[in-house]
């Protein structure tokens, strides 16, 4: 199974990142590129068409028509992840992202929630993966168990 990444510009890298590393770390397939709605439609357009992408990613500032062009392009899942940029510190990425017209879904995570962007992609995969939703299961156990231990130590920092 593979996830497909779209970045619209080569800085948004350093936050998705963090979405590579949390789709390998399942164990499922990545392809990205850099590809701008506005810039390079037809790069858009061919990448879409030409991947074999389950589920993809679109993350883009600014504007940030990405997530909706891609989504025109496919009738797979696709997930947006606004980006934090000036002047509106993410917030019209958000927008833009958000408001999609009815028909053509776009899922939207928080801005440079590429980490949650991957996790859902996951989720999504897991729906016909057994062994995705066991690594699942077992992801949000050891969050869990992290918490704990996390609470266990301020308990003692509270009781000294």
């Amino acid at each position: 199974m593979t996830v497909a990444i779209i970045m619209g510009s080569d800085s948004d890298w350093k936050v998705l990142k963090a979405a590579v590393d949390t789709l390998k770390n399942f164990g499922v397939d990545v392809e990205a590129t850099v590809a701008s709605a506005h810039r390079t439609p037809q790069k858009v357009h061919d990448f879409v068409k030409n991947s074999p992408a389950q589920v993809f990613i679109a993350a883009a500032g600014m504007a940030a028509h990405l997530a909706g062009v891609v989504a025109s392009l496919t009738t797979k899942p696709v997930i947006g992840v606004p980006i934090n940029s000036e002047p509106f510190k993410g917030l019209d990425a958000l927008l833009s992202t958000v408001q999609m017209p009815g028909g053509v879904p776009v899922a939207t995570m928080a801005v440079n929630g590429a980490k949650n962007a991957a996790l859902f992609a996951v989720e999504i995969l897991a729906l016909k993966d057994d062994s995705l939703a066991k690594k699942l299961i077992s992801y949000r156990e050891q969050m869990a168990a992290e918490i704990e231990l996390k609470d266990k130590k301020i308990q003692q920092e509270v009781s000294l």
